[in-house]
């Protein structure tokens, strides 16, 4: 089997690979850039299998450093740089890297992580402005002058060798290293190729980070086709993207929740007209249905894909069609070409129909496991199967619903309430834009239902406001005892909120 990067730099044309800062950078110079680097990483003692840490914003940077790693034989570890000083030093410990690229704004925090490593031998966007480089870490203008000439094709790899680690989003814990190979990258690159009918006509717009796996399968999947990805401005200027949306005659959207919460109630997403855009996709999270129901009605020509993934499963594992979403508002769909979903009980039996089960999935989009933690990954991969976590039922026609993940239930008076069914309900009052709904200790009831929320500007919604409106929907027993209003809450950098963090805010405030 082929290395992954000649998946993604299949032909030497001057067909548009990417669109940076409104620059394009075509197929052919994306090839000679990466080929260049490789060399580079060869001749500093690069051997395959090796780690290379990738710190930087979505940039031509990064996207040189992730795949000439990858071109070279080595191992892609993406860190995104939003990550804790404490986590970014146990996931260069945990990956053992002694090569890595970062970005000039992200040096100082990578020095200080590495500083008692063996990460040695690292190259910056740029020099800095203000003092000097470590020894052996060296500007990236030197990555172009290559001693060996004209590069050798991409190094061999067998399709299990691990070609990216990825590392979990830690919303509730340590995050984990998970192992992705070169054949889980292609598989799962073909599966949402075919499932979105991606051409080298379709341009995404990027707006998720790159370190992130949905964010790395949109340039996978554009790349692999010889279409295009425009990388967006920071998404913290709504309205500069969507300039850039409808500027840059995009084809493709996605984005996560908070990406589409943000943009329907903070910015002129809606009254706008994208005349190029033929879909648009959501994942990583549940979006309520009520916010689909707003997109629809804004862009009814427009079809909107619900897809489901982890990035234990590369990437992505289910879509709903766009034509179902009305009948079956709030599942996930069906798994995508080469994957297998099923809903199993504990003793891995099939749940029935309407019976909650855990969703397993199987394909060789399915990573190896953890790095470092074989008894976490004997837990979630067995048998080649992985057991997500996530608790789910299926309808008659095949259709999964996932219910939530097992730490998201709430324990009620006896009775297992899901925080998802509760943040559906609150998400449909217009004022609000992001909702995260948790359980909290209580004397009687054992667990209460706390909801922490951030509303519109100026809007004059209050607690009682909402708990009203959860007893008219839901009844008493499902409404929260606890409300709290928040200007952001905290989020990782897939843009998932971090519940924990609101459950200890929670403790300290004596809720």
């Amino acid at each position: 089997m082929r290395n992954f990067a000649e998946v993604l730099l299949p032909s030497d044309t001057d067909a548009t690979a990417l669109v940076v800062c409104g620059r394009p950078v075509t197929y052919r110079d994306l090839r000679s850039k990466v080929e260049r680097w490789a060399a580079r990483l060869t001749e500093s003692g690069l051997i395959p299998g090796d780690c290379v840490l990738i710190i930087d914003d979505n940039s031509l940077f990064y996207v040189a450093a992730y795949l000439s790693t990858i071109y070279a034989g080595g191992v892609a570890v993406p860190l995104s740089p939003s990550t804790s000083a404490k986590s970014l030093l146990a996931q260069v410990e945990t990956s053992q890297a002694r090569w890595g690229f970062v970005g000039r704004k992200y040096l100082e925090r990578l020095r200080e992580a590495s500083a008692n490593t063996g990460l040695n031998r690292v190259w910056v966007d740029a020099a800095p402005e203000r003092g000097e480089l470590p020894t052996e870490w060296e500007s990236a203008a030197a990555l172009q002058a290559s001693d060996s000439g004209v590069w050798r094709p991409p190094v061999s790899r067998s399709p299990d060798d691990v070609a990216v680690i990825n590392f979990t989003s830690g919303s509730t814990g340590t995050p984990l290293g998970v192992m992705v190979s070169h054949r889980n990258l292609e598989a799962n690159t073909q599966s949402i190729v075919s499932r979105l009918a991606l051409t080298r006509d379709d341009r995404a717009l990027l707006v998720l980070p790159m370190s992130y796996c949905f964010g790395a399968s949109i340039l996978h999947t554009h790349l692999a086709v010889g279409g295009t990805v425009v990388i967006a401005s920071s998404f913290a200027y709504s309205e500069r993207v969507l300039d850039e949306l409808a500027a840059s005659a995009c084809t493709g959207f996605y984005g996560v929740p908070s990406t589409y919460q943000i943009l329907l109630r903070r910015s002129t997403f809606t009254t706008r007209q994208y005349p190029d855009l033929r879909y648009m996709a959501q994942a990583g999270g549940h979006l309520a249905p009520a916010l689909i129901n707003e997109i629809r009605a804004a862009f009814p020509a427009v079809p909107f894909y619900v897809m489901y993934g982890q990035t234990e499963a590369t990437a992505r594992l289910s879509a709903l069609a766009p034509e179902r979403l009305a009948a079956k508002a709030g599942s996930v769909g069906r798994s995508i070409p080469g994957v297998t979903l099923r809903v199993l009980r504990s003793d891995g039996q099939p749940a029935s129909v309407g019976e909650v089960g855990e969703i397993v999935a199987s394909g060789d989009n399915i990573a190896l496991g953890y790095l470092g933690d074989p008894a976490a990954t004997a837990a979630h991969f067995r048998d080649g199967h992985l057991w997500t976590g996530d608790l789910a039922v299926v309808d008659d026609d095949g259709d999964i619903f996932i219910r939530g993940r097992r730490r998201d239930f709430i324990k009620v008076g006896g009775q297992r309430v899901g925080s998802r069914e509760i943040e559906d309900v609150i998400a449909e009052l217009a004022d609000v834009v992001e909702v995260a709904v948790f359980g909290v200790p209580h004397d009687t009831l054992g667990e209460a239902i706390a909801a922490c929320i951030v509303g519109r500007p100026l809007s004059n919604l209050d607690a009682d406001d909402v708990i009203r409106h959860c007893r008219l929907r839901l009844g008493r027993d499902r409404e929260p005892k606890f409300v709290e209003f928040f200007k952001e809450l905290p989020k990782n950098e897939a843009g998932k909120v971090m519940k924990a963090a609101l459950k200890r805010a929670a403790a300290g405030s004596g809720i």
